[in-house]
């Protein structure tokens, strides 16, 4: 009786949402080791690499700002290339904040952890209590893998060499490309992935870094905009 308890208990906890929010937490913060091998090499120190992911805590930015610095470029001129590459957790933060729904100390805790994966979890659940769920379990678990892999980085330093022979970026690509597939189950959602990419791949060459994918979220929000009944049919079926 006991054994069927327990075995009732975990499946009820290990759901679709929480089984997304970890397997993407494994693959985004794996990928913390390429940054803080990177982030050591560039002339950070061990604290100064840590602050970064614990405090800016957004992969994009981070890589940002090491780049900037490696590259012989101002504190000032990093802080602003990582600020542009950040700009898109904001508008994550609209829609995270009316799904969530949260206040007080839980509000800034749910601020931080508004990422690209903890966004991109909750959406992709078909209820309220998945979306929380996976907003939740993918924003912790970025989290603390992240930082803790950010350490073992910047503690083998040079042990490493070119971390990209691992393959962790293409690990969270994976891991992203995982999380689209389901959405994509109609000509609509397929032609909207298209177009965004589409933007995306002609403004890398044009455009500084971070505005490409700012001007993806634009052709998505002229969608919303344009056809506010499909968009508004889709949010009610996903809470």
């Amino acid at each position: 009786m006991s054994a069927f308890s327990s075995s009732e208990s975990q499946a009820r906890w290990l759901t679709p949402a929480t089984r997304m929010g970890l397997s993407i937490s494994i693959a985004t913060g794996l990928y913390g080791i390429s940054f803080g091998a990177l982030s050591v090499a560039s002339g950070l120190n061990l604290w100064q690499t840590m602050a970064l992911s614990a405090l800016m805590f957004t992969g994009g930015s981070q890589f940002a700002f090491i780049g900037v610095i490696a590259g012989g470029g101002s504190g000032m001129a990093a802080v602003g290339a990582s600020t542009l590459l950040g700009v898109r957790n904001a508008i994550y933060g609209v829609q995270m904040s009316q799904v969530l729904g949260v206040s007080g100390l839980k509000r800034l805790l749910a601020a931080h952890w508004t990422i690209d994966e903890s966004t991109a979890t909750a959406a992709g659940q078909d209820s309220l209590g998945e979306q929380h769920r996976g907003f939740w379990v993918a924003g912790a678990g970025v989290f603390l893998l992240w930082n803790l892999f950010t350490l073992l980085g910047a503690l083998l330093g040079d042990a490493l060499g070119d971390t990209r022979r691992f393959g962790l970026d293409g690990a969270a690509v994976a891991a992203f490309l995982g999380l689209l597939w389901p959405r994509l189950n109609a000509r609509e959602p397929v032609a909207l992935a298209l177009a965004c990419g589409l933007v995306t791949a002609v403004a890398i060459p044009l455009v500084p870094a971070g505005i490409p994918i700012l001007l993806a979220a634009a052709v998505g929000a002229f969608w919303g905009w344009i056809r506010p009944s499909e968009a508004g049919s889709l949010a009610k079926e996903q809470s």
